[in-house]
């Protein structure tokens, strides 16, 4: 086998979800600097992952009565995490699953406003492939996985999913709804602690009149649209406790009801611009893309802070300092970051297989592990780091390392035969083929022990399938595999 680069094998775990070896060799060959160049700069690659899917070669999805993701959740779960697995750009799949997070929206208080169907449609939906055009939050966060903030905190006000999720189609001006301005501070930029309530009151006059209409008919023919409603804007002054205004100003003048969508941009330009939000921005990529474990380098922090402001809120250049800092590179943050359960199950796939294997059967494993895609337990997202592990989300973890062990077990006992001629190369083998932080020596001489084990070491086909599905259980149960 070719020389492993742990530099390369990190740059793929945190910008993407792992990587087969075949594609590590590949990254490898280029260096880590044009490696990095074509997972940041990803638009240049053809984004065709979708037309993959029932294709063979790649990891299955079970289709009931048709494959639907713009219609049916769990289609659309399987649909997300095939694109984990098999994307050519990884690091936009990655991005949109910090701002699933960031931007916490669950399918379950939206279908039961709205129905599963349309749940769906608007969490999800492709507008290439939906009747009438739907464009799902999902594909919002990928369009604007690496783009401007500001933009995309404008658009996430407008998306039908967050004004169904946070009550923002109820914001009328005879009775102000509170969530959406709450939320817009408090989770989505500046931060708890950093404005009083009075600013919270002010942040709902802003967006009364930012509602939801039901547009070009009913059932499959009609989508649910973001709509201004100019009678239903507060068009009085709002006044707050942050300057709004490169002046100094804190006050939103009284426009008329027909320019009171103004208002709203007008905010969320000065959130996006207050001194707490680049700062918190950058702690939380960091902590997603360096080191969750360890202090974060304050000086790292206010770098990406003043990238965040000189660039106009643009969040790739913020990225690319820092896929290319020291705190990024070295060694120290090599498996500092707690695996999230959906990180867990792409990775696991890509570095074991996946042949004959469908994402469909990962689901119910991931939501004992403590996730499910397009279902945050709250406002707040994903408790993050060690919150993941309790003893029963550890035993699925380790459960789904033996249901993908086992099903990739001739798949393993093929890739490995040219490499073993005794236990202990089987064991290396394995060890460089899926990427993990190094073992305590008992535990690496224990999973030596398991491959001395039994008859003496023939080598046969048998014997190598065995072992080596067993040796792949054993590291993707363990944990060190909990570790990115």
């Amino acid at each position: 086998m070719a020389p492993r680069d742990p530099l390369i094998e990190h740059m793929l775990r945190r910008a993407g979800f792992g990587a087969a070896p075949a594609d590590v060799q590949a990254y490898t060959d280029m260096g880590y600097a044009t490696a990095l160049d074509a997972i940041i700069n990803y638009e240049s690659i053809f984004d065709d992952v979708d037309t993959k899917i029932g294709k063979p070669g790649y990891v299955l999805v079970t289709a009931r009565a048709g494959f639907a993701p713009n219609t049916n959740i769990t289609d659309a779960r399987q649909r997300w995490l095939f694109r984990m697995v098999h994307t050519a750009r990884p690091l936009q799949e990655k991005m949109a699953l910090f701002w699933h997070n960031h931007f916490a929206t669950a399918f379950s208080k939206i279908s039961g406003a709205v129905g599963a169907t349309e749940a769906t449609r608007v969490l999800a939906a492709k507008p290439s492939e939906d009747v009438a055009g739907v464009k799902g939050q999902l594909e919002l966060f990928r369009e604007f996985a690496t783009g401007n903030f500001r933009d995309l905190l404008i658009a996430v006000a407008q998306d039908p999913a967050m004004l169904i999720w946070l009550d923002g189609r109820t914001n009328v001006k005879a009775k102000p709804q509170e969530n959406f301005a709450r939320e817009l501070m408090e989770l989505f930029t500046m931060g708890v602690g950093t404005f009083p309530e009075t600013d919270v009151y002010a942040g709902a006059r802003v967006f009364t009149g930012w509602n939801l209409v039901r547009v070009g008919g009913n059932g499959a023919a009609g989508r649910f649209a973001f709509n201004y409603n100019a009678n239903q804007h507060d068009t009085g002054a709002k006044d707050f406790s942050f300057p709004i205004y490169r002046n100094g100003s804190r006050t939103i003048p009284s426009r008329a009801a027909s320019a009171g969508m103004q208002d709203g941009i007008d905010l969320i330009q000065a959130v996006a611009s207050h001194p707490a939000t680049g700062p918190r921005l950058a702690r939380k990529l960091y902590g997603y893309f360096v080191n969750e474990i360890d202090p974060p380098d304050e000086g790292l922090i206010a770098d990406l802070a003043r990238i965040y402001y000189a660039g106009n809120f643009e969040i790739k250049p913020m990225l690319v300092r820092l896929f290319t800092s020291d705190a990024f590179t070295s060694s120290r943050s090599l498996y500092k970051r707690y695996s999230w359960p959906a990180e867990f199950v792409a990775r696991a796939l890509r570095e074991v297989g996946w042949a004959g294997f469908s994402v469909n059967d990962a689901l119910t494993p991931m939501v004992t592990m403590g996730q499910q895609l397009f279902e945050p337990p709250d406002v707040a997202g994903w408790d993050l780091g060690q919150a993941w592990f309790t003893s029963g989300s550890m035993l699925a973890r380790m459960n789904f390392a033996a249901q993908i062990a086992t099903n990739q077990k001739f798949e393993l006992r093929d890739r490995a035969k040219p490499f073993v001629t005794s236990p202990e190369s089987l064991v290396s083998w394995a060890m460089d083929s899926i990427t993990v932080a190094d073992f305590p020596a008992d535990s690496y001489n224990a999973i030596v022990d398991y491959a001395r084990a039994g008859a003496s070491w023939t080598g046969s086909d048998t014997q190598i399938a065995t072992k080596a599905s067993g040796i792949a259980h054993l590291i993707v149960g363990s944990a060190q595999y909990q570790f990115v």
